[in-house]
């Protein structure tokens, strides 16, 4: 399996205060990274230092072979790094058409599967495509995350990164989305990073976990033998299967 993302001995934060200290990780093409942690352990500040808006202090950060911890945000995505933040960040002033087509890059041969539009992101998400002249603020909660997801989709991104995608959800919601995220990476390939507070959904469809604290890896294993060990679960997050 080829290398897509690798970190280094990376060090960040915001402003002077560092939050990550010497991070540093592996992932390769088509594969899911679960990032967990207790909260403040760091999670979303990786999230944002991968994605330009967090001060890295030092190590580096390579896409395909690339540097890319020295390029600004708008670089990194087109680089090929696509992100729904935890806020959503959606254009709640737009409809729900206009925030996909206003973003909507086509993809590129040998740039990942490169093969998500406007289209296959209303098939996925119907919801969405029932509501396409509905402005961002006329959306439930659910349907603006997955608005989010669809519209980091339509950028065709190498690497997508989620950070807390299911939180404060239904359960009917949570489900949909899980089926999603399911799709968009075990059956198209596409490569992810997911931040989640409630570990064994996501670790099911994981490849690897990474489990952060005090903003250093406390622990690193494939997600499947992470789900599997209930005692080290319940001493790194508090929580047991």
């Amino acid at each position: 399996m080829a290398e897509l993302l690798r970190v280094e001995a990376l060090s960040a934060g915001y402003g002077e205060a560092v939050v990550l200290q010497e991070v540093g990780f592996v992932l390769g093409e088509g594969q899911t990274l679960a990032l967990l942690g207790r909260n403040g352990t760091g999670k979303t500040t990786l999230i944002n230092t991968l994605v330009g808006v967090a001060r890295r202090h030092g190590g580096t950060i390579t896409l395909h072979g690339r540097a890319i911890h020295a390029l600004a945000p708008h670089e990194r995505a087109l680089a090929g790094i696509g992100w729904v933040p935890q806020e959503r960040g959606i254009f709640k002033s737009l409809t729900v058409h206009e925030n996909l087509t206003a973003v909507e890059r086509p993809g590129r041969a040998g740039r990942g599967p490169g093969a998500w539009n406007t289209a296959r992101v209303y098939e996925m998400f119907p919801r969405l495509a029932e509501r396409k002249g509905n402005l961002g603020t006329q959306l439930s909660g659910g349907e603006q995350q997955m608005l989010a997801v669809g519209r980091a989709l339509v950028l065709n991104p190498q690497l997508l990164l989620l950070d807390e995608p299911l939180e404060g959800l239904a359960p009917i919601i949570v489900e949909e989305l899980l089926r999603a995220i399911r799709r968009i990476t075990q059956e198209e390939g596409l490569a992810a990073i997911i931040v989640e507070q409630h570990p064994q959904a996501i670790l099911a469809i994981s490849d690897e976990a990474l489990v952060l604290d005090h903003g250093r890896v406390a622990h690193a294993d494939r997600a499947q033998a992470l789900r599997d060990q209930p005692e080290v679960l319940e001493r790194l997050l508090g929580v047991a299967r």
